[in-house]
C-alpha cells in the first residue's frame, strides 16, 4: 500500500426494491480481467460497479438466497447460492445454471487443478460437487465429512472447516493431506497466496462469548510447518494475502483499522484507518494489489487506492457498454426532399453478413444460354422446333454453365518454358500471345480499397515440370529491372523485410563493405547480406534465392529459442516473427560490423537511438538511469478513454504516435530498492540522438490502431525530426514544411524507404508477407517522382504511391516501416569493390593428411578483369523429394529434392599453370545428407566430416566467399552447364562473365544439348566419368573444349563440326561409348539430369529431346493460392530421378 493511498471511492449499495432499504453484501470480489468490483447481497442479486467512479454496470438474478461466493472467469461471472450454482456472462445474460438435491448449504468454491475449466463446490454437507464450467455440467460429486464454509486455492486447495481448523486438499484427488488447527473455535476469514496461508478467527471466552483472535496464524505450505502469528490487538477481522507482494499480508480490524505486515518480518507494520462510523462486514483487495473496497454495516462500500493510479486488473479488457440510444433529428419527407440528405453508414470492419467463402455453396446451374442463329434456323413444326446442333457438345453432354458464367478473378497463369519453347517451334505467332499474357501483370488493377484482396497481393506458388524448378517461368512475373527472391525456402518469410533492406542505401552500403572485408565468420549475417544485396543488383530483375542467406539463420543458436524459424514455431504468426526477427538481425549485424578491424561503431549510428532511460518511484521519489538505446522502435497507439461511447475522437497522426513511441513514457509495477519493496515506477526516456535509418515494427494490434492506418494518407512518405535537450519531436505534412521554410531549428528530414505488410488472403489460404519499396531512392541518380514497387517473393510489378501507402486493414495491414535521412538518398557506395581483400585466394589453412589437388594462387598470378578460370561443382542429396500421384496415376512435385554444395574446383585458365587447380574445396555439411549421389559426385561418406576427412574441408562460407572474390574482380567463368552449378551455389553471375561450352557446342533447331562425356570421347579423343566424376577433370575437359571451339572458330570449320558432331550423335544415341582399362569393359558412370534451361546439362532420351528433372533446391514453403494452372505432369515429373537410383528416364550422361 503506497504512501499517498486514501479513500478514492465510496458508494451506498443500492436497495433490492424501490422502497426497500439498503441490504448489506454477503459476497464481494474484485474482476480478474476489467475494471469491475461485483457484489451479491443476500436475495441472490448480482450487481457490478465500473471503475473509481462506482458506476453501475450490471445486475441480475443468480438463485434463491444469499450469494456465498463470487469467482471470475474469461467468459463471465460464477456466483454461488446456497442451493444452486450460476454462471452469467458480464453483461448479464445466464450463460448456465445448476441447481441438485443434494445442494442443500453451499458456501464456497474454487478452481481445482484444471484451471478455470473446472470447480470444487463444497458447504455444510456432505457432499462436494466438480462442475465443468465449459460444459455447465456437474461432473462428480465427492463424499467428505467434514463441512467447509470457506476455500482458497494456492499450491493445494485450502479449506477452512466450521470447527477452526483448515484442510489441505490434493487439488486434482481432493485427498486430505493435511489437517492445521488454525483456531480453537471459529474461521472468520481466511486467504491462500503463494506459499502462506493466513486466517483470522474466534476463540470461546469464559462468558462463553465469541471473541475475535489478537493474533493472524499463518502456515507454510512449502514446509508444511506453522509459523509466527502475526500480532494484532485490535482484534483481526479480516486477512488479505497481496496478490504481487508474496510476503505481505493486509489485516484489518471490524473499526477499520489497517495493518499492512510482512510475513518474515512481523514487527514491522505500515498502519491506516478506514472513515467508517460502523462495523466492516467485507474485505477484498484488488489483483493488481492497487485497490482495496470495504464494506460496513450501513451498506456503504468504501474503495481505497491511490488517486494517481488506481486499476483493478493487472491486464484489462475493455468494459463494452450499452450502446447509448441516438436520437433521430425529424425529417421533413416529401417528393422535393433530395436522397443525399439520407444519411448511410460508414464501415470500417466487416460486416456479420459478409459470409466466408468456405461457407458459399454453388446451388443449381444457370441454363445454357441458346446461339441466336440456332434459334433463327429452327425448323418449326406442331410439337416445337428444331435443327443442328451447334453447341459442339455431345446429345448426352451436359455443359458446366457455372464456369462460363463466371470471371475469373486470377491472374492467367504462364505455361512451363518447355512447353513454350515445343509450341514456339510449330507456331510462330505464339511469341506474341505469350507477351500478350504476362502484360496482364501490368494491367491488371490493384486498388487497396477493394473489399477482396487483388490478385498481385495473393499468394504465389512455383509449380515443377518434369524440368524442375528451371522449368518455371518467373519472368512472367517480373517485367522490371529489380529481381524478386524464391519461396521454397525455409524462412523464406523474411524475404520482404531482406528486399527493404536492400533498397536501404546506408544498410545497403555497409553490408558490402563489411563484406569485402576478410571476415570469415561462418555465422556472420552481415556478409550474407552482402552476398544477397550484390546478388540481387547483379541479377537485374533475374529471379534470385535467398538460401545462404536463410540457411546461415537457420543455423544461427540464437535464432531457434527466439522463435524465428519456421521448423521451430509452425503456425506461428508471420508479422510477430518479421518484427522479431527485424530486432534480431539489426542486433546481430552491428555486432558483426564491430567484430572486423577498425572495430568502429558505424553501423550503430545508423540504426541505434541513443537515449537514457530514467526510472522514478512513485512513492519515495528516488530516480536511477540506465541506459536505453534502441535498434528498432515499436509504435505505441494512444488507448481508447474507457466509458466513452460515440465520443469524437482527437484525431492522431503519425508523428504524434511516433513520439511517443521513441520517447515511451509508461508506469508500471517494480522493485524500489530504496523503498524495498515492489512499489509504482514511472518510466520515460531521454533522447539524446536518433539514427540514420528509422526501422519500425508497426505492432497494429488493437482495433484503434487498425483505425488510424486505415485512414487514407496517414502514412506520410517524408517526416522531419527534431532532437532537443533530450526531447524528441516530430513533423510531417504542412507542419514539415513550416519548420523548413523557418529554418529555426536543425530539423533533419527522413524520407519514406518502404514497408513490410501482412497480407490476409481468406479462409481458404494462409497470410503471407509482401514488401512495398521506393526503389527511387536507391538509384545512383533521384529521379524525378517516386517508383514504388510491390515485391511478392518473385512476384514484382510498379505500382503507384497512393496504392503502396493505403491500407486496408481487413486484408492489408503493415508490419515493419523503414525511413532513412533523406539526404542519404541515392548515395550508392561502391568504393568497396576497390578495397576488397582478396587474401582468401592466396592462403592456404588445408592440414588434411591428404594428397594436395591444388595448389593456391601466388600473387604474382592474381586475377584481373577478364581473367579465364574453369569451373565445376559436385553436390550431395540432404532431402528426398516429395511427390504426390493422384488417382489417374499422375504425379506432382511438392518438394523437389534438396541439394547442397560439396566440393568446388577452381583451375587456372591462362598461364604457363593452364589447368592446374588453384582452389579444390570440400564443403563442410550441417544438415544430414540422405545421398552422397558417390556414383555421380565421387563423394564419399567421410569426405565431408572434418573429423574423417583427408581433403580440404573449408565451411561453406569459405568456398562461396572465394567465388565471389573471383566475380567481383571480373574473372569469367569457364565450364559446362554452368547454369546448375551457380545454382546450387547461390551465386548470380552476369552473362558477359560466363563461357558455357554446353553453348557453344549446341544448334538450337536439334533441340539437343551435348554431354560433356560425349564431347570428350568425339572431340578430344578422351575418356572421362568411368566410374566416376571428379570435378577437376570435368573443369580441366571443358576448358581443353573451349580451346577446341576456338581453333575451329579461327580456322571457319565450326559450323562443318557441329554438323559432324551431331551426326555421330545421333548414331551413338549421344552417349559415349564404353570405355576399355586393362581389356575389361568399364561402364560409364550415368550422370542424373539436372537441367539448365530445358536440357541444361541435359541428358536426353535417344529421339534428340532433352530430358530434365527437377534441379536441387532447398526446403519448400508452400503457399497456396496465385500459381500457373498448367502444374499437373504425368509420370516421371517432379524430381524424374531418384538419387543414387541412377535415370528412370534414360538418355546420355550430362558430361
Amino acid at each position: 500500500m503506497d504512501g499517498d493511498w486514501e479513500e478514492v471511492g465510496r458508494l451506498l449499495l443500492p436497495p433490492p426494491g424501490h422502497n426497500a432499504l439498503p441490504t448489506p453484501a454477503t459476497a464481494m470480489g474484485f474482476d480478474s480481467s476489467q475494471e469491475l468490483i461485483w457484489l451479491g447481497n443476500e436475495f441472490g442479486r448480482v450487481s457490478s460497479f465500473y471503475g473509481t467512479d462506482l458506476t453501475r454496470y450490471t445486475s441480475f438474478r443468480a438463485g434463491e438466497g444469499a450469494v456465498r461466493q463470487l469467482l471470475f472467469h474469461e467468459k463471465g461471472i460464477i456466483a454461488l447460492c446456497p442451493r444452486s450454482v450460476h454462471m452469467a456472462t458480464r453483461r448479464g445474460p445466464p450463460l448456465w445454471h445448476i441447481q441438485h438435491d443434494e445442494m442443500k448449504d453451499l458456501r464456497c468454491m474454487s478452481y481445482t487443478s484444471k484451471g478455470a475449466s473446472e470447480i470444487l463446490v463444497a458447504g455444510l454437507q456432505d457432499q462436494m460437487f466438480t462442475i465443468d464450467v465449459d460444459k455447465g455440467t456437474i461432473t462428480k460429486q465427492i463424499p467428505t465429512n467434514d463441512h467447509y464454509t470457506i476455500m482458497k486455492r494456492s499450491r493445494y486447495i485450502c479449506a477452512a472447516t466450521k470447527g477452526g481448523s483448515v484442510n489441505i486438499l490434493d487439488s486434482v484427488t481432493f485427498n486430505l493431506i493435511k489437517t492445521w488447527n488454525a483456531h480453537s473455535s471459529l474461521i472468520n476469514d481466511m486467504d491462500a497466496q503463494h506459499d502462506f496461508i493466513v486466517t483470522c478467527g474466534y476463540s470461546l471466552r469464559q462468558q462463553q462469548s465469541y471473541m475475535l483472535d489478537p493474533l493472524v496464524n499463518v502456515f507454510d505450505l512449502k514446509n508444511m510447518i506453522s509459523m509466527s502469528p502475526i500480532p494484532f490487538p485490535a482484534g483481526a477481522a479480516y486477512v488479505r494475502m497481496h496478490p504481487r507482494m508474496s510476503t505481505t499480508s493486509i489485516v484489518v480490524s471490524q473499526l477499520g483499522q489497517m495493518h499492512i505486515v510482512d510475513l518474515m518480518n512481523v514487527n514491522t507494520s505500515n498502519v491506516r484507518q478506514a472513515n467508517v462510523l460502523t462495523y466492516l462486514s467485507m474485505v477484498e483487495i484488488a489483483p493488481s494489489g492497487e485497490a482495496i473496497a470495504l464494506v460496513d454495516g450501513e451498506s456503504n462500500l468504501h474503495l481505497w487506492g491511490s488517486p494517481s493510479r488506481t486499476r483493478f486488473a493487472e491486464l484489462s479488457n475493455p468494459v463494452e457498454f450499452a450502446e447509448p440510444e441516438e436520437t433521430v433529428q425529424p425529417l421533413d419527407w416529401s417528393v422535393d426532399t433530395p436522397l443525399n440528405s439520407i444519411g448511410m453508414p460508414y464501415y470500417r470492419e466487416q460486416l456479420l453478413s459478409a459470409w466466408p467463402s468456405h461457407m458459399i455453396f454453388e446451388v443449381g446451374a444457370p441454363p445454357p444460354k441458346i446461339d441466336p442463329l440456332l434459334m433463327a434456323s429452327l425448323k418449326v413444326t406442331e410439337w416445337g422446333g428444331y435443327g443442328r446442333n451447334t453447341r459442339g457438345m455431345k446429345r448426352n453432354q451436359v455443359e458446366n454453365t457455372r464456369t462460363t458464367e463466371k470471371t475469373s478473378t486470377c491472374l492467367q497463369a504462364p505455361k512451363f518454358l518447355s512447353e513454350k519453347a515445343r509450341e514456339a517451334a510449330n507456331d510462330a505467332s505464339l511469341e506474341r500471345r505469350i507477351s500478350d499474357a504476362a502484360d496482364a501483370i501490368g494491367t491488371a488493377e490493384l486498388s487497396s480499397m477493394r473489399a477482396e484482396v487483388p490478385v498481385m497481393y495473393r499468394n504465389v506458388e512455383i509449380k515443377y515440370s518434369k524440368f524442375g524448378v528451371d522449368d518455371f517461368d518467373f519472368g512472367f512475373y517480373n517485367k522490371t529491372t529489380y529481381s524478386g527472391l524464391e519461396i521454397h525456402i525455409s524462412n523464406s518469410y523474411a524475404n520482404p523485410l531482406l528486399q527493404v533492406m536492400h533498397f536501404t542505401p546506408l544498410i545497403r552500403n555497409l553490408a558490402l563493405q563489411h563484406t569485402a572485408t576478410a571476415c570469415a565468420n561462418d555465422l556472420c549475417l552481415l556478409c550474407e547480406m552482402g552476398f544477397l544485396f550484390d546478388m540481387l543488383e547483379k541479377a537485374e530483375g533475374s529471379i534470385c534465392q535467398a538460401t545462404n542467406m536463410l540457411k546461415t539463420l537457420s543455423n544461427h543458436p540464437q535464432a531457434g529459442p527466439l522463435g524465428l524459424l519456421e521448423e521451430d514455431a509452425p503456425g506461428s504468426n508471420l508479422t510477430t516473427m518479421l518484427q522479431g526477427l527485424n530486432r534480431f538481425l539489426l542486433d546481430r549485424i552491428t555486432q558483426d560490423y564491430r567484430s572486423i578491424p577498425p572495430f568502429t561503431p558505424a553501423f550503430d549510428h545508423v540504426l541505434a537511438t541513443s537515449a537514457t532511460t530514467a526510472i522514478r518511484c512513485m512513492n519515495c521519489r528516488s530516480e536511477h538511469t540506465r541506459p536505453g538505446t534502441t535498434f528498432v522502435n515499436d509504435l505505441v497507439y494512444p488507448l481508447p478513454k474507457l466509458g466513452v461511447r460515440n465520443a469524437r475522437a482527437p484525431k492522431v497522426s503519425f508523428s504524434q504516435v511516433l513520439k511517443s513511441s521513441v520517447e515511451r513514457e509508461t508506469t508500471s509495477r517494480g522493485w524500489c530498492s530504496r523503498c524495498q519493496r515492489y512499489q509504482s515506477l514511472a518510466t520515460r526516456k531521454t533522447i539524446h540522438s536518433v539514427p540514420a535509418v528509422l526501422m519500425l515494427n508497426a505492432a497494429v494490434n488493437t482495433a484503434e490502431a487498425k483505425q488510424l492506418w486505415a485512414t487514407p494518407g496517414w502514412l506520410p512518405e517524408e517526416i522531419g525530426i527534431i532532437v532537443d535537450q533530450g526531447q524528441f519531436f516530430c513533423y510531417q505534412g504542412e507542419d514539415l514544411k513550416l519548420h523548413l521554410q523557418r529554418g529555426i531549428h536543425n530539423i533533419t528530414v527522413y524520407s519514406l524507404i518502404g514497408l513490410a505488410a501482412d497480407i490476409d488472403s481468406g479462409q481458404q489460404q494462409k497470410s503471407h508477407l509482401v514488401s512495398l519499396v521506393n526503389v527511387a531512392h536507391s538509384k545512383p541518380a533521384a529521379p524525378e517522382e517516386s517508383q514504388w514497387h510491390l515485391f511478392n517473393d518473385f512476384l514484382v510489378r510498379p505500382i503507384k504511391a497512393e496504392e503502396a501507402l493505403t491500407f486496408n486493414t481487413s486484408w492489408k495491414i503493415p508490419s515493419v516501416i523503414t525511413y532513412q535521412v533523406k539526404v542519404a538518398n541515392n548515395r550508392i557506395d561502391n568504393t568497396w569493390k576497390q578495397s576488397l581483400d582478396t587474401s582468401l585466394l592466396y592462403v592456404d589453412h588445408n592440414t588434411s593428411p591428404g594428397t594436395k589437388t591444388y595448389r593456391p594462387l601466388t600473387p604474382q598470378e592474381a586475377p584481373q578483369e577478364g581473367t579465364v578460370v574453369a569451373l565445376d561443382t559436385e553436390f550431395v542429396a540432404v532431402r528426398q523429394p516429395e511427390i504426390e500421384m493422384n488417382s489417374d496415376g499422375e504425379r506432382e512435385t511438392i518438394r523437389p529434392i534438396v541439394y547442397a554444395l560439396a566440393r568446388v574446383s577452381v583451375i587456372r585458365g591462362a598461364g604457363e599453370d593452364e589447368g592446374e587447380p588453384f582452389i579444390d574445396d570440400y564443403i563442410a555439411s550441417k544438415e544430414p545428407i540422405v545421398d552422397y549421389l558417390t556414383s555421380y559426385s565421387g563423394i564419399v561418406h567421410g569426405d565431408l566430416d572434418p573429423r574423417l576427412s583427408k581433403h580440404n574441408i573449408v565451411p561453406l562460407k569459405v568456398a562461396y566467399k572465394k567465388l565471389w572474390i573471383l566475380l567481383n574482380l571480373g574473372c569469367k567463368f569457364l565450364g559446362h552447364g554452368l547454369k546448375q552449378d551457380f545454382r546450387v551455389a547461390n551465386i548470380h553471375v552476369p552473362k558477359p562473365q560466363i563461357i558455357d561450352t554446353i553453348d557453344f557446342f549446341f544448334v538450337k533447331a536439334r533441340l539437343r544439348k551435348l554431354s560433356l562425356a560425349f564431347l570428350a570421347w568425339y572431340l578430344l579423343k578422351e575418356d572421362i566419368q568411368l566410374e566416376t566424376h571428379d570435378s577437376i577433370e570435368d573443369a580441366r575437359t571443358a576448358l581443353k573444349l573451349y580451346r577446341k571451339y576456338q581453333e575451329f572458330q579461327d580456322a571457319g570449320i565450326l559450323e562443318t563440326m557441329l554438323a559432324d558432331i551431331y551426326r555421330k550423335g545421333r548414331e551413338m544415341n549421344y552417349k559415349a561409348p564404353n570405355a576399355k582399362r586393362d581389356g575389361v569393359v568399364v561402364e560409364r558412370t550415368e550422370t542424373p539430369p539436372i537441367p539448365g534451361d530445358n536440357g541444361g546439362r541435359a541428358g536426353g532420351n535417344g529421339n534428340g529431346q532433352a530430358l530434365a528433372p527437377s534441379n536441387p533446391t532447398t526446403p519448400v514453403r508452400r503457399p497456396m493460392g496465385l500459381a500457373p494452372g498448367t502444374g499437373g505432369s504425368n509420370f516421371g515429373s517432379g524430381s524424374g530421378w531418384t538419387p543414387g537410383k541412377g535415370s528412370t528416364l534414360g538418355g546420355s550422361p550430362l558430361k
